[in-house]
Protein backbone atom coordinates (compact mmCIF):
# COMPACT_ATOMS: atom_id res chain seq x y z
CA UNK A 1 0.00 0.00 0.00
CA UNK A 2 1.42 3.46 -0.75
CA UNK A 3 -0.01 6.33 1.24
CA UNK A 4 -0.56 9.58 0.28
CA UNK A 5 1.67 12.47 0.98
CA UNK A 6 0.36 14.22 4.78
CA UNK A 7 -1.84 16.82 3.39
CA UNK A 8 -4.97 16.42 4.30
CA UNK A 9 -4.37 12.97 5.72
CA UNK A 10 -1.39 10.55 5.16
CA UNK A 11 0.68 9.22 2.50
CA UNK A 12 0.31 0.88 -1.56
CA UNK A 13 -3.74 -7.63 -18.01
CA UNK A 14 -3.93 -5.75 -20.57
CA UNK A 15 -4.66 -6.68 -24.26
CA UNK A 16 -7.68 -5.79 -26.50
CA UNK A 17 -7.32 -2.52 -27.76
CA UNK A 18 -9.87 -0.01 -27.20
CA UNK A 19 -13.33 0.65 -29.52
CA UNK A 20 -12.87 3.94 -30.88
CA UNK A 21 -15.07 6.29 -30.41
CA UNK A 22 -15.47 10.27 -31.09
CA UNK A 23 -15.92 12.15 -27.47
CA UNK A 24 -18.49 15.00 -27.47
CA UNK A 25 -18.82 18.79 -26.01
CA UNK A 26 -16.22 20.39 -24.09
CA UNK A 27 -13.48 17.38 -24.35
CA UNK A 28 -13.54 17.86 -28.40
CA UNK A 29 -10.67 18.31 -30.10
CA UNK A 30 -9.26 21.72 -28.71
CA UNK A 31 -5.40 23.45 -28.92
CA UNK A 32 -5.12 24.32 -25.31
CA UNK A 33 -1.65 25.38 -24.15
CA UNK A 34 0.32 22.94 -25.82
CA UNK A 35 -0.23 23.89 -29.26
CA UNK A 36 -2.06 21.79 -32.08
CA UNK A 37 -3.45 18.52 -31.10
CA UNK A 38 -4.85 15.44 -32.40
CA UNK A 39 -8.47 14.36 -31.76
CA UNK A 40 -8.64 12.19 -29.03
CA UNK A 41 -11.01 8.89 -29.42
CA UNK A 42 -12.36 6.68 -26.49
CA UNK A 43 -11.68 5.86 -23.68
CA UNK A 44 -12.85 9.31 -22.68
CA UNK A 45 -15.41 8.11 -19.74
CA UNK A 46 -18.64 9.68 -19.35
CA UNK A 47 -18.64 12.09 -17.03
CA UNK A 48 -15.11 13.15 -17.59
CA UNK A 49 -14.03 17.09 -17.43
CA UNK A 50 -11.77 18.51 -20.22
CA UNK A 51 -8.70 19.92 -17.89
CA UNK A 52 -6.23 20.71 -20.53
CA UNK A 53 -6.18 24.02 -18.41
CA UNK A 54 -3.92 22.05 -15.87
CA UNK A 55 -1.41 20.63 -17.91
CA UNK A 56 1.45 22.36 -16.64
CA UNK A 57 4.63 24.14 -18.98
CA UNK A 58 7.04 21.04 -19.06
CA UNK A 59 4.53 18.57 -19.19
CA UNK A 60 5.36 17.79 -22.86
CA UNK A 61 3.56 13.62 -23.10
CA UNK A 62 0.55 15.17 -22.25
CA UNK A 63 -1.53 15.79 -25.38
CA UNK A 64 -5.03 16.62 -23.35
CA UNK A 65 -5.71 15.83 -20.22
CA UNK A 66 -9.48 14.25 -18.08
CA UNK A 67 -10.22 15.07 -14.60
CA UNK A 68 -12.07 11.53 -13.42
CA UNK A 69 -13.11 12.62 -9.76
CA UNK A 70 -13.80 15.80 -7.98
CA UNK A 71 -12.86 15.57 -4.61
CA UNK A 72 -11.75 13.56 -1.67
CA UNK A 73 -8.76 10.59 -1.96
CA UNK A 74 -8.82 8.57 -4.78
CA UNK A 75 -6.12 6.93 -5.65
CA UNK A 76 -3.74 3.66 -7.47
CA UNK A 77 -6.58 3.83 -9.75
CA UNK A 78 -5.56 0.68 -12.47
CA UNK A 79 -6.78 -0.45 -16.18
CA UNK A 80 -8.89 -3.20 -17.01
CA UNK A 81 -7.75 -5.65 -20.06
CA UNK A 82 -10.05 -4.07 -22.42
CA UNK A 83 -9.18 -0.56 -21.30
CA UNK A 84 -13.06 0.38 -20.52
CA UNK A 85 -12.87 0.25 -16.36
CA UNK A 86 -10.51 1.48 -13.78
CA UNK A 87 -10.67 -0.10 -9.87
CA UNK A 88 -9.67 2.47 -7.81
CA UNK A 89 -9.54 2.59 -4.16
CA UNK A 90 -11.83 6.04 -2.33
CA UNK A 91 -12.79 6.85 0.58
CA UNK A 92 -16.22 8.68 -0.41
CA UNK A 93 -19.77 7.70 0.19
CA UNK A 94 -20.18 7.88 4.21
CA UNK A 95 -17.59 5.21 4.44
CA UNK A 96 -14.59 6.15 6.88
CA UNK A 97 -11.64 4.47 5.05
CA UNK A 98 -10.83 3.70 1.61
CA UNK A 99 -12.82 1.48 -0.04
CA UNK A 100 -12.31 0.29 -3.97
CA UNK A 101 -14.41 1.48 -6.67
CA UNK A 102 -14.81 0.13 -10.52
CA UNK A 103 -15.47 3.22 -13.03
CA UNK A 104 -17.10 2.23 -16.26
CA UNK A 105 -16.02 4.02 -18.55
CA UNK A 106 -19.25 3.48 -21.08
CA UNK A 107 -21.68 4.91 -18.50
CA UNK A 108 -19.53 6.79 -16.14
CA UNK A 109 -21.07 4.32 -13.44
CA UNK A 110 -18.84 4.18 -10.60
CA UNK A 111 -19.88 1.50 -8.38
CA UNK A 112 -18.65 0.28 -4.69
CA UNK A 113 -16.93 -3.87 -5.29
CA UNK A 114 -15.26 -4.08 -1.48
CA UNK A 115 -17.56 -4.94 1.66
CA UNK A 116 -17.93 -1.78 2.80
CA UNK A 117 -15.54 -2.82 6.15
CA UNK A 118 -11.93 -2.53 7.15
CA UNK A 119 -9.60 -0.56 4.53
CA UNK A 120 -9.06 -1.74 1.39
CA UNK A 121 -5.92 -1.17 -1.42
CA UNK A 122 -4.38 -2.44 -4.17
CA UNK A 123 -6.94 -3.32 -6.57
CA UNK A 124 -6.29 -4.98 -9.90
CA UNK A 125 -8.95 -6.81 -12.63
CA UNK A 126 -7.22 -9.86 -14.04
CA UNK A 127 -8.65 -12.89 -15.54
CA UNK A 128 -9.38 -11.50 -18.71
CA UNK A 129 -11.56 -8.94 -16.26
CA UNK A 130 -13.95 -11.64 -15.49
CA UNK A 131 -12.24 -11.20 -11.65
CA UNK A 132 -11.09 -8.28 -9.86
CA UNK A 133 -8.57 -8.77 -6.47
CA UNK A 134 -7.76 -6.14 -3.90
CA UNK A 135 -6.63 -6.12 -0.11
CA UNK A 136 -8.92 -5.55 2.66
CA UNK A 137 -8.56 -5.45 6.63
CA UNK A 138 -12.60 -6.18 6.57
CA UNK A 139 -11.75 -9.95 7.74
CA UNK A 140 -9.78 -9.12 10.92
CA UNK A 141 -12.00 -5.99 12.00
CA UNK A 142 -14.80 -4.34 10.83
CA UNK A 143 -13.33 -0.71 11.79
CA UNK A 144 -10.69 1.43 10.22
CA UNK A 145 -6.96 0.64 11.08
CA UNK A 146 -5.50 3.65 13.27
CA UNK A 147 -3.90 6.79 11.81
CA UNK A 148 -0.04 6.30 11.60
CA UNK A 149 1.74 7.68 14.80
CA UNK A 150 3.98 10.53 13.84
CA UNK A 151 5.80 10.61 17.04
CA UNK A 152 8.88 9.12 15.57
CA UNK A 153 8.52 11.22 12.42
CA UNK A 154 6.84 10.59 9.02
CA UNK A 155 5.38 6.39 8.56
CA UNK A 156 3.14 4.64 6.69
CA UNK A 157 1.02 1.78 8.34
CA UNK A 158 1.51 -1.78 7.09
CA UNK A 159 -1.63 -2.39 8.88
CA UNK A 160 -1.73 -6.44 9.99
CA UNK A 161 -4.92 -7.78 8.94
CA UNK A 162 -4.69 -6.93 5.20
CA UNK A 163 -5.50 -10.09 3.50
CA UNK A 164 -5.83 -10.68 -0.78
CA UNK A 165 -9.47 -11.19 -1.71
CA UNK A 166 -10.96 -12.26 -5.28
CA UNK A 167 -14.51 -11.40 -6.70
CA UNK A 168 -16.01 -10.71 -9.68
CA UNK A 169 -15.96 -7.11 -11.20
CA UNK A 170 -19.04 -6.27 -9.54
CA UNK A 171 -18.33 -6.81 -5.74
CA UNK A 172 -20.14 -10.48 -5.81
CA UNK A 173 -18.46 -13.94 -4.96
CA UNK A 174 -15.99 -12.72 -2.97
CA UNK A 175 -13.29 -15.54 -1.92
CA UNK A 176 -9.89 -15.03 0.24
CA UNK A 177 -6.51 -15.56 -1.74
CA UNK A 178 -4.18 -15.23 1.56
CA UNK A 179 -4.85 -15.88 5.00
CA UNK A 180 -1.91 -14.21 6.78
CA UNK A 181 -2.10 -12.70 10.12
CA UNK A 182 0.11 -9.69 8.93
CA UNK A 183 0.20 -7.79 5.60
CA UNK A 184 -0.47 -8.91 2.25
CA UNK A 185 -1.06 -6.11 -0.14
CA UNK A 186 0.56 -4.28 -3.40
CA UNK A 187 -0.84 -7.06 -5.64
CA UNK A 188 -0.26 -6.97 -9.56
CA UNK A 189 -0.82 -10.06 -12.06
CA UNK A 190 1.41 -10.77 -14.81
CA UNK A 191 0.65 -9.99 -18.20
CA UNK A 192 -0.20 -13.57 -19.07
CA UNK A 193 -2.36 -13.87 -15.90
CA UNK A 194 -0.03 -16.61 -14.74
CA UNK A 195 1.28 -15.40 -11.38
CA UNK A 196 0.62 -12.60 -8.51
CA UNK A 197 3.21 -10.49 -7.32
CA UNK A 198 2.40 -8.82 -3.62
CA UNK A 199 4.52 -7.58 -0.63
CA UNK A 200 3.92 -9.49 2.38
CA UNK A 201 5.55 -9.87 6.21
CA UNK A 202 4.62 -13.06 7.16
CA UNK A 203 8.58 -13.65 7.50
CA UNK A 204 9.44 -11.00 9.58
CA UNK A 205 10.29 -8.42 6.88
CA UNK A 206 8.43 -7.03 4.01
CA UNK A 207 9.47 -8.59 0.80
CA UNK A 208 7.73 -9.62 -2.49
CA UNK A 209 6.45 -13.01 -3.52
CA UNK A 210 4.83 -14.35 -6.36
CA UNK A 211 2.43 -17.01 -6.58
CA UNK A 212 -0.15 -18.96 -8.61
CA UNK A 213 -4.05 -16.68 -9.07
CA UNK A 214 -5.11 -20.00 -6.85
CA UNK A 215 -2.93 -19.38 -4.01
CA UNK A 216 -0.82 -22.35 -5.07
CA UNK A 217 3.19 -21.88 -5.33
CA UNK A 218 4.01 -19.04 -3.12
CA UNK A 219 7.42 -17.73 -3.97
CA UNK A 220 9.39 -14.97 -1.89
CA UNK A 221 11.91 -13.06 -4.38
CA UNK A 222 13.64 -10.59 -2.25
CA UNK A 223 15.41 -11.13 0.79
CA UNK A 224 17.48 -8.07 1.54
CA UNK A 225 16.71 -6.56 4.82
CA UNK A 226 14.13 -3.61 4.48
CA UNK A 227 11.01 -2.72 2.64
CA UNK A 228 11.04 -4.15 -0.81
CA UNK A 229 7.25 -3.67 -2.14
CA UNK A 230 5.10 -1.99 -5.32
CA UNK A 231 6.10 -4.91 -7.92
CA UNK A 232 5.13 -4.40 -11.59
CA UNK A 233 5.74 -7.44 -14.26
CA UNK A 234 7.05 -5.81 -17.96
CA UNK A 235 4.76 -6.98 -20.74
CA UNK A 236 7.00 -9.90 -21.81
CA UNK A 237 7.04 -10.63 -18.34
CA UNK A 238 11.04 -11.15 -18.28
CA UNK A 239 11.67 -8.49 -15.55
CA UNK A 240 10.09 -7.35 -12.14
CA UNK A 241 10.10 -3.58 -10.93
CA UNK A 242 9.85 -2.60 -7.69
CA UNK A 243 10.35 -0.04 -4.59
CA UNK A 244 13.08 -0.53 -2.07
CA UNK A 245 14.42 0.80 0.90
CA UNK A 246 17.71 -1.14 2.08
CA UNK A 247 19.25 -0.13 5.85
CA UNK A 248 22.84 0.81 5.37
CA UNK A 249 24.04 -0.71 8.84
CA UNK A 250 22.49 -3.04 11.80
CA UNK A 251 21.03 0.43 13.38
CA UNK A 252 18.89 1.41 10.30
CA UNK A 253 17.86 -2.68 10.19
CA UNK A 254 17.01 -2.36 14.03
CA UNK A 255 15.45 0.54 13.61
CA UNK A 256 13.53 -0.92 10.61
CA UNK A 257 12.80 -3.69 12.96
CA UNK A 258 11.22 -1.72 15.39
CA UNK A 259 8.83 0.15 12.85
CA UNK A 260 7.44 -3.14 11.25
CA UNK A 261 7.03 -4.53 14.98
CA UNK A 262 4.14 -1.66 15.23
CA UNK A 263 3.16 -1.88 11.65
CA UNK A 264 5.38 1.43 10.61
CA UNK A 265 7.39 1.87 8.01
CA UNK A 266 9.51 5.11 7.00
CA UNK A 267 9.40 5.96 3.32
CA UNK A 268 11.38 8.89 3.30
CA UNK A 269 14.37 6.80 1.28
CA UNK A 270 13.77 4.69 -1.80
CA UNK A 271 14.81 3.78 -4.70
CA UNK A 272 13.79 2.16 -7.77
CA UNK A 273 15.36 -1.38 -8.38
CA UNK A 274 14.26 -3.94 -10.91
CA UNK A 275 14.76 -8.06 -10.80
CA UNK A 276 14.00 -10.70 -13.25
CA UNK A 277 11.07 -12.83 -12.79
CA UNK A 278 12.55 -15.55 -11.06
CA UNK A 279 13.99 -13.04 -8.63
CA UNK A 280 17.73 -13.07 -9.98
CA UNK A 281 19.62 -10.14 -11.00
CA UNK A 282 18.30 -7.48 -8.47
CA UNK A 283 19.82 -4.16 -8.77
CA UNK A 284 18.72 -0.33 -8.53
CA UNK A 285 18.45 1.85 -11.42
CA UNK A 286 17.91 4.94 -9.49
CA UNK A 287 20.45 6.58 -6.14
CA UNK A 288 18.10 9.64 -5.56
CA UNK A 289 17.21 11.30 -2.81
CA UNK A 290 13.93 11.11 -1.26
CA UNK A 291 11.18 8.72 -2.09
CA UNK A 292 11.05 7.21 -5.43
CA UNK A 293 7.75 4.95 -5.50
CA UNK A 294 4.81 3.71 -8.17
CA UNK A 295 7.03 2.23 -10.54
CA UNK A 296 5.68 0.82 -13.91
CA UNK A 297 7.19 -0.31 -17.07
CA UNK A 298 6.41 1.52 -20.31
CA UNK A 299 4.47 -0.42 -22.68
CA UNK A 300 8.74 -1.01 -24.59
CA UNK A 301 9.69 -2.64 -21.52
CA UNK A 302 12.42 -0.38 -22.12
CA UNK A 303 11.63 2.49 -19.29
CA UNK A 304 10.11 2.61 -16.13
CA UNK A 305 7.63 5.86 -14.90
CA UNK A 306 7.33 6.53 -11.35
CA UNK A 307 6.73 8.94 -8.70
CA UNK A 308 9.51 11.08 -6.74
CA UNK A 309 10.35 14.00 -4.60
CA UNK A 310 14.00 13.34 -5.14
CA UNK A 311 14.08 17.25 -6.19
CA UNK A 312 13.55 18.42 -2.53
CA UNK A 313 12.92 15.38 -0.31
CA UNK A 314 11.46 17.48 2.42
CA UNK A 315 8.77 18.75 0.35
CA UNK A 316 5.29 17.60 -0.56
CA UNK A 317 5.96 17.83 -4.38
CA UNK A 318 5.99 14.28 -6.27
CA UNK A 319 6.14 14.41 -9.88
CA UNK A 320 6.61 12.17 -12.70
CA UNK A 321 9.28 10.82 -14.06
CA UNK A 322 10.79 8.43 -16.66
CA UNK A 323 13.97 6.29 -16.41
CA UNK A 324 15.36 4.01 -18.55
CA UNK A 325 15.20 0.48 -17.08
CA UNK A 326 19.27 0.64 -17.20
CA UNK A 327 19.59 4.11 -15.10
CA UNK A 328 20.39 7.25 -16.01
CA UNK A 329 19.33 10.71 -15.86
CA UNK A 330 15.07 10.99 -15.16
CA UNK A 331 13.14 12.71 -17.35
CA UNK A 332 10.02 14.87 -16.20
CA UNK A 333 6.62 14.27 -16.81
CA UNK A 334 4.71 16.01 -14.46
CA UNK A 335 5.68 19.56 -13.02
CA UNK A 336 3.14 19.95 -10.50
CA UNK A 337 3.51 21.69 -7.38
CA UNK A 338 1.66 18.92 -5.45
CA UNK A 339 1.18 15.64 -5.36
CA UNK A 340 1.19 13.30 -8.96
CA UNK A 341 1.69 9.74 -8.59
CA UNK A 342 0.17 5.84 -9.62
CA UNK A 343 1.01 6.24 -13.28
CA UNK A 344 -0.36 3.53 -15.50
CA UNK A 345 -0.48 3.01 -19.31
CA UNK A 346 -3.38 1.57 -20.34
CA UNK A 347 -3.34 -1.16 -22.53
CA UNK A 348 -2.66 -0.08 -26.08
CA UNK A 349 -0.23 2.91 -24.15
CA UNK A 350 -1.80 5.53 -25.50
CA UNK A 351 -3.41 6.70 -22.33
CA UNK A 352 -1.95 7.10 -18.82
CA UNK A 353 -3.68 7.30 -15.97
CA UNK A 354 -2.40 9.28 -12.82
CA UNK A 355 -3.67 10.84 -9.55
CA UNK A 356 -2.89 14.31 -8.63
CA UNK A 357 -3.50 17.05 -6.64
CA UNK A 358 -4.29 19.39 -9.23
CA UNK A 359 -8.16 20.21 -9.43
CA UNK A 360 -10.41 21.91 -12.06
CA UNK A 361 -12.40 22.97 -8.83
CA UNK A 362 -10.15 23.46 -5.80
CA UNK A 363 -12.15 24.54 -2.39
CA UNK A 364 -11.18 27.34 -1.34
CA UNK A 365 -8.88 26.92 2.17
CA UNK A 366 -8.73 22.94 1.39
CA UNK A 367 -5.94 21.16 0.35
CA UNK A 368 -4.80 17.75 -0.09
CA UNK A 369 -7.55 16.51 -2.41
CA UNK A 370 -6.30 13.50 -4.61
CA UNK A 371 -8.06 12.83 -7.96
CA UNK A 372 -7.76 10.47 -10.86
CA UNK A 373 -6.94 12.06 -14.25
CA UNK A 374 -6.44 10.48 -17.70
CA UNK A 375 -4.20 11.71 -20.24
CA UNK A 376 -3.42 11.06 -23.93
CA UNK A 377 -0.35 10.62 -23.80
CA UNK A 378 2.18 11.49 -26.61
CA UNK A 379 5.46 10.14 -26.88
Amino acid sequence: MMERPNVARPLSVFGALLTAILIAGAARGGTGSMGTRRTPLSPIPKGAVAADSLIRPGEAHFEHLWQLTFGGQNAEAYWSSDGRQLIFQSTRDGYPCDQEYVLNFTTGAVTRVSTGRGRTTCGYFYDSDRRILFSSTHAYSDSCPPLPDYSKGYVWRVDEGYDIWTARPDGTDLKRLTNNVGYDAETTVSWDGKWLLFTSDRDGDLEIYKMHPDGSAVTRLTHTPGYDGGPWFSRDGKWICYRAHHPADSAGVAEDHELLSRHLVRPTSMDLWVMKADGSDQHPITHLPGASFAPYFTPDGKSIIFSSNWENPMGRQFDIWLVSRDGGTPEPVTRDPSFNAFPMFSPDGRWLVFESNRSLHPVPGQRGDTNIFLALWKP
